[in-house]
């Protein structure tokens, strides 16, 4: 059994400072989440530079929320979400991104991260909430933990490898 301390840590809105931050982040959880999943040739090759100028430019089209988890050691995870990228039944957001490095997880960030975008979402007036996960990530049981249903699924390419994306929504109408 893991021993887990509590995790004293803060949510809040992302700055453009926090780009390479949010990049690290994003590099290493992929590196270990889809370890045996995506191929490893496509995983050595995520570089934090370009993921660094990607997160820049998601800052400067304002048409991101963007919130971080921080503790004393900096920011260990992130979530991302905005307008629903391609139109799926009637569906008007979509949860981009959210990852916490490994030993950061199962203590409650992710649920807190999730919450926070849900907030601002329905304060800008989305109804609706749909994630894309590959079917392997482990992360599919959480967003089923947190009233995700399984809407779709599609085909997807990474690395040369066939994998499957599934959908899964939410109402945010209270």
């Amino acid at each position: 059994m893991k021993d887990f301390a509590i995790l004293d840590f803060t949510v809040r809105r992302a700055q453009i400072e926090d780009a390479s931050a949010i990049a690290r982040v994003q590099v290493a959880s992929w590196k270990t989440t889809y370890a045996g999943i995506v191929p490893a040739a496509y995983l050595a090759s995520l570089n934090t530079e370009a993921r660094t100028e990607r997160w820049q430019e998601q800052f400067d089209s304002g048409l991101t929320l963007i919130f971080v988890a921080e503790d004393r050691d900096g920011v260990f995870g992130f979530v991302s979400g905005g307008r629903l990228r391609e139109p799926i039944d009637d569906y008007e957001a979509e949860l981009y991104a959210i990852y916490l490095l490994q030993h950061k997880q199962g203590r409650g960030a992710g649920k807190r991260l999730f919450d926070t975008l849900v907030a601002g979402l329905r304060a800008a007036g989305f109804r609706s909430l749909l994630v894309w996960v590959l079917e392997q990530n482990p992360a599919v049981d959480f967003y089923a933990h947190v009233g995700g249903s399984r809407v779709t699924q599609k085909p997807i390419e990474i690395g040369g490898a066939q994998l499957r994306e599934v959908a899964l929504g939410w109402s945010l109408e209270s």
